[in-house]
């Protein structure tokens, strides 16, 4: 491969960002809807409220198994590949969600949500490859651009529920399924998109850049700092599972909140929106602002904004503790729960690109994906019993646990590389 000029990897990685952004608009719609009806249809199937949250932990478990062997995949042959092989996955998990609600089988419904979490990966290691060609002072910035156009499809997900079913029961869906005709639409798009647009593929082309001996890459970095990539690593797995864990339940909460509301006898149509307004204002936070914490990281640095977005998401789980009985209450939590997710994750994944060498990025990206979404698994799977057992409020002590320690292992993030 010829070396590329400066101002050709410039053009090469502005289109790279946009087709990558484009991707993640169709994949926030497809998992959108995942988010918002797999607990609800869960706990449906099951016909148990704590085991509601099994569907958030599926979709991470999907993710986390995936991540890593997805990861070499990509090394290998390339981040175009790797993201279409997600968007393959998830396309064999929606349908598979749909035949379990015909059928109301809930080990079904599992196996298909934890499909569905195997693309997810593909859909969480597109920001990496944002960074495969970014300047290291833009690495920040371009990475968060990529996260930002999820709001797009994410926020638009959740609102398409009530349609959805309308349209559903029109062409005799099953209950609950039918935003799920939009998931499949948006993630064959998606796949084409990759496929076809994603030329030439990031990684390889940075992989190539970096091997060359006569030039000195403006791609990354020439030292290695393992102990902050694993401090990288931790805040971003914490993050996640603090705010996986505290929105795995929020659908079930709100439900019980409506029926409480109406003397028992609140609507599906009511239910559904209710949880459709909260997660869509939840994931305008969690990507709305990216960008802005992007630039930060980029200028004010990697760790003071993981650290800003501790003190965020501390200020969301005292809201859920203090006001969460009350759908104010819990929509001003999600918002800022979105938020400070945003905030660390950015930040975080920014960290540890660039305390990694080009050649063990891959590695290290895909542990810490496979990491982050074991973490909020667990997180998530363990949430219906705390909810059950403490209450909406206790679910966000638990999780306040989790943003102390990231907090107090910050200095970790700022070692250099031992000489």
């Amino acid at each position: 491969m010829t070396s590329l000029s400066a101002p050709a990897l410039h053009a090469l990685q502005r289109r790279t960002v946009l087709v990558l952004s484009l991707g993640q608009v169709l994949g926030g719609i497809a998992f959108g809807a995942t988010v918002s009806l797999g607990a609800l249809l869960a706990a449906d199937l099951s016909g148990d409220d704590a085991l509601s949250g099994l569907a958030t932990a599926s979709v991470t478990l999907g993710a986390a198994a995936f991540a890593i062997p997805l990861a070499r995949f990509a090394a290998r042959r390339g981040r175009r590949l790797s993201l279409t092989a997600g968007n393959l996955l998830a396309l064999v998990g929606v349908a598979i969600v749909i035949l379990s609600a015909a059928l109301r089988t809930f080990p079904l419904l599992l196996i298909g949500i934890v499909l569905i979490g195997m693309g997810n990966a593909g859909n969480l290691q597109s920001r990496f490859a944002a960074t495969d060609l970014a300047a290291p002072q833009h690495r920040g910035r371009d990475l968060s651009i990529v996260v930002w156009s999820t709001t797009v499809g994410g926020v638009t997900g959740p609102l398409l529920i009530t349609p959805g079913e309308a349209l559903g029961q029109a062409i005799g869906m099953p209950p609950l399924t039918g935003s799920y005709l939009f998931s499949l639409v948006a993630q064959f798009a998606a796949l084409i998109l990759y496929l076809v647009a994603l030329r030439p593929d990031p990684l390889l082309t940075a992989l190539r850049l970096a091997a060359e001996p006569s030039r000195t890459s403006p791609l990354g970095a020439s030292e290695d700092r393992p102990l902050a990539a694993r401090y990288a690593i931790f805040a971003v797995a914490g993050s996640h599972a603090v705010m996986a864990s505290v929105m795995a339940m929020t659908p079930v909460h709100l439900a019980h909140m409506a029926h409480g509301a109406h003397g028992g006898e609140a609507s599906s149509t009511d239910i559904t929106l209710l949880v459709g307004v909260t997660i869509a204002l939840h994931v305008a936070g969690m990507y709305g602002l990216s960008p802005l914490f992007g630039i930060l990281a980029d200028r004010w640095g990697r760790v003071r904004v993981v650290l800003l977005g501790q003190a965020v998401l501390a200020a969301s789980l005292i809201i859920a503790i203090t006001a969460g009985e009350e759908p104010g209450g819990v929509m001003a939590a999600l918002i800022l729960l979105g938020l400070g997710w945003s905030a660390a994750t950015v930040a975080g994944a920014a960290l540890l690109t660039e305390a990694s060498t080009i050649v063990m990025r891959p590695r290290r990206q895909g542990l810490s994906d496979s990491l982050m979404s074991l973490t909020a698994a667990v997180g998530a799977a363990g949430a219906g019993v705390v909810l059950t057992s403490f209450g909406y409020g206790g679910l966000g002590a638990a999780a306040l646990v989790i943003v102390v320690a990231i907090a107090a292992l910050s200095p970790l993030g700022r070692t250099r590389a031992q000489a």
